[in-house]
């Protein structure tokens, strides 16, 4: 479905003092972020953890100078906003998430924590008029660029060439956030979204034929549907998330062909051999599903069974059991 109103708000709605707010609330979650980090490695990786411990004092510096502009600017009544309620803001990952994350995957993610914060700053410095507040916006991005240096610090193994170490980073996790997020995102919605119409008609019917045009024609519009979802749900500008075409085509090729693949078998005109084909290529699918949200998104291999190969199984079973009443 093509959301047409949106809940959140687009950064380039905010308000200054909407983006005062929303930039102390994001320096608050990242002192908390690092501290928690620096606990996590202290008895193993004491000096690592010191580096932390500095990044978040840093943090809670920043939100201190943001606070008093703040008040400076529109008094002591700060407005709720936060990362949630801004469509595009780049997210954090929850603490529970990375509590048994390697020294090198917290380092990395430090290391894209403070490149987020910098693009924000230089975006939000744009975004205001006042002088005084456009200063300290564009010194924060300074200092969050700053911040990359210490972030590299926190890795056990130094690199011989960090730049090119650097460079590897950002491109991997723009090819994750531009391709394989929303590739995946599609693949899974038109493997589990077209079970249930594809063998609904299939038991339904018993005819190939009309199995094969409901799952193409489920298959093409589902992924026109997440195509254009996910092209209008974020801009890219501030998520870094790259350009909303691809995201758009990369969803809605995935999400035709998840759909696809339980479909094109019933090209074949014996139904019981089409009907196991189709199903074989189900199994595969949501499998295949849980393999690389368990690589990629760094999902645990037992949660992605539950969430696809469980609820795929589910979806099947309401299509068959309909189809077949």
């Amino acid at each position: 479905m093509i959301p047409i109103l949106s809940a959140r708000k687009r950064f380039s709605d905010l308000s200054e003092q909407e983006i005062l707010a929303l930039a102390i609330s994001s320096e608050e979650d990242d002192a908390r972020i690092y501290r928690s980090y620096a606990d996590r490695l202290r008895e193993e990786f004491p000096h690592t953890a010191a580096v932390f411990d500095t990044m978040a004092g840093e943090e809670d510096e920043h939100r201190q100078r943001l606070i008093d502009r703040h008040k400076a600017r529109f008094g002591n009544t700060i407005p709720l906003i936060r990362r949630e309620h801004v469509s595009g803001y780049y997210q954090r990952r929850p603490v529970w998430l990375v509590e048994n994350l390697s020294l090198e995957r917290i380092r990395e993610e430090a290391l894209l924590m403070e490149r987020e914060a910098h693009e924000f700053y230089l975006n939000a410095a744009r975004r205001t008029q006042d002088a005084d507040t456009r200063k300290l916006l564009g010194d924060l991005a300074v200092a969050e660029a700053g911040h990359e240096e210490s972030a590299l610090k926190a890795e056990a193994a130094h690199v011989t060439d960090e730049g090119a170490e650097d460079e590897k980073l950002v491109a991997h996790r723009r090819f994750l956030l531009t391709w394989v997020q929303p590739g995946l995102a599609g693949l899974m919605d038109g493997s589990v979204s077209t079970l249930a119409p594809i063998f609904a008609t299939a038991f339904a019917t018993h005819d190939t034929h009309t199995t094969f045009l409901v799952g193409l024609a489920a298959s093409v519009g589902a992924g026109i549907s997440m195509g254009f979802t996910e092209a209008a749900s974020d801009d890219g500008v501030l998520s870094g998330r790259g350009s909303p075409v691809k995201r758009g085509l990369a969803s809605g090729v995935m999400t035709m062909l998840g759909g696809l693949g339980h479909a094109l078998p019933y090209l074949i005109t014996d139904f019981w051999t089409a009907t196991i084909i189709a199903i074989t290529v189900v199994f595969v699918e949501l499998w295949a599903i849980a393999w690389i949200q368990n690589r990629y998104m760094q999902t645990p291999f037992w949660r992605a069974t539950l969430q696809v190969v469980v609820g795929g199984a589910l979806v099947f079973a309401a299509g068959a059991l309909i189809g077949g009443g």
